[in-house]
């Protein structure tokens, strides 16, 4: 790394994905708003930390930081820091600079860990010496290798903004929902021209034909392909009561040989399929993948079946329209029992409202925002503290034939560490009251 040699360096943040930044430089310095942030007892002694703020000096002093995608660029000390001249980068930039390898890269609000890690599966399935991370799993810093043939990295809003040297192979925005708005005061248009950054320099731009939301600024362009439901380059094709993916005109795969389930699976599919096939990978292969993969941990998942009563755990399901992608198209024989709850993180809830309508439905709502979710239909709602109350009193009323959904449309952090250990609980909960 002769480019960084010399330089003063602070990297912002710990945890795994800081402690990898700490490897890729030779005497950084260490920051973390956390008096014992996670991955301090990694941390080689030699290196000079300082916890429980920001240590503007630090920052000021520096000739590059490395920013946690946790802390806001906004933050008056980067602003500051920024404003002095000081480069202000993360560790996908970081990543960028030195992958030698063809990078397949994906944004979204919803799906991205699944099309991400299907991706990463097509490649294993037709024998290529792939990296898959970035957002989920290894941070990427972890992942260079001059072996490697391919990255397939996940990427969120946040790691765009600090990255600037990213030229993908194949580069998609998933979908564009509202999300992190704490975190973009100026709305979802903010949100999106994070996401945005994703196709700068990138050679093909997979876009969702239906949303407009994930077209490069000036509208599509000859690098785009495009998957949809029912339109795109890559889309459903329903026929004779059975539904197939269609690319390019032809026929490739029934939807009954995935064991994924779920019309936002079936495009997350088509997604894969196109950033594939963009990438160069064989479609045999890919298409072989496809209908080994069983989905991801937490992402509707079937956590428990008793008595024809299904308990499904879609705890990543940490805001509004990943909930609204598990409602759609939903069936259950019985009444559908949702729990929703945590932190909004200041979102709109309304757009929850078309898919709670009927008589075959009840809403249990906990957590910080448990009321204002109640409010989207009281007369089917009840209220509770926690998740765990709320299924006590489901599994007292349940029948045969009905569905208990946590598909919560918040995050986890007002009550629980992770939205894993959320859906864990949920688990094991099931399993005790079913």
């Amino acid at each position: 790394m002769a480019e960084y040699q010399g330089k003063k360096v602070v990297i912002i943040g710990l945890g795994l994905t800081g402690l990898s930044c700490v490897d890729f430089f030779v005497t950084p310095r260490v920051v973390d708003t956390r008096l014992s942030p996670p991955g301090l007892d990694k941390l080689p002694e030699a290196v000079e930390r300082h916890l429980g703020d920001l240590n503007e000096s630090w920052l000021l002093d520096a000739d590059l930081i490395v920013a946690s995608p946790g802390i806001a660029l906004a933050h008056p000390a980067l602003s500051a820091a920024s404003d002095a001249g000081v480069e202000i980068v993360g560790d996908i930039e970081l990543f960028c600079r030195e992958a030698q390898a063809p990078i397949v890269a994906i944004t979204g609000s919803n799906g991205k860990s699944t099309v991400t890690t299907l991706v990463g599966e097509m490649a294993k399935a037709a024998g290529v010496n792939v990296g898959v991370g970035g957002n989920i799993g290894l941070p990427a810093l972890m992942l260079l290798d001059e072996e490697r043939e391919l990255y397939v990295l996940e990427l969120s809003s946040f790691q765009l903004e600090t990255t600037s040297s990213l030229k993908a192979a194949a580069a998609t925005i998933l979908n564009v929902t509202e999300d992190h708005m704490d975190r973009y005061p100026f709305g979802l248009q903010q949100y999106r021209a994070a996401k945005l950054r994703i196709y700068e320099n990138a050679k093909v731009c997979v876009v969702n034909a239906d949303d407009a939301l994930t077209m490069p600024v000036r509208g599509a362009d000859e690098r785009c392909i495009s998957f949809g439901i029912d339109v795109g380059d890559y889309h459903l094709n329903r026929q004779q009561g059975e539904t197939w993916l269609r690319a390019n005109g032809e026929k490739v795969l029934n939807v009954k040989e995935m064991k994924l389930v779920g019309q936002h699976n079936f495009t997350n599919a088509l997604a894969a399929l196109a950033l594939a096939d963009a990438a160069g990978l064989p479609r045999a292969s890919s298409l072989k993948a496809l209908t080994t993969f069983t989905g991801l941990p937490h992402r509707f998942q079937l956590a428990f079946e008793h008595n024809k009563v299904r308990w499904i755990n879609d705890s990543k399901a940490t805001n509004v329209g990943s909930t609204e992608a598990a409602l759609n198209g939903l069936n259950v024989d019985g009444t559908l029992y949702l729990l929703l709850g945590g932190d909004g993180k200041s979102a709109d809830f309304s757009p929850l409202r078309r898919y709670l309508q009927g008589d075959r439905i009840r809403l249990w709502c906990f957590g910080r925002d448990g009321a204002e979710l109640a409010a989207l239909r009281p007369d089917v709602a009840q209220q509770s503290e926690t998740m765990e109350q709320a299924m006590r009193q489901i599994a007292a009323v349940v029948q045969p034939g009905d569905m208990v959904l946590l598909s919560p449309a918040c995050a986890s952090l007002d009550q629980f560490k992770n939205f894993e250990q959320r859906g864990d609980i949920f688990t094991r909960l099931a399993k005790e009251l079913g």
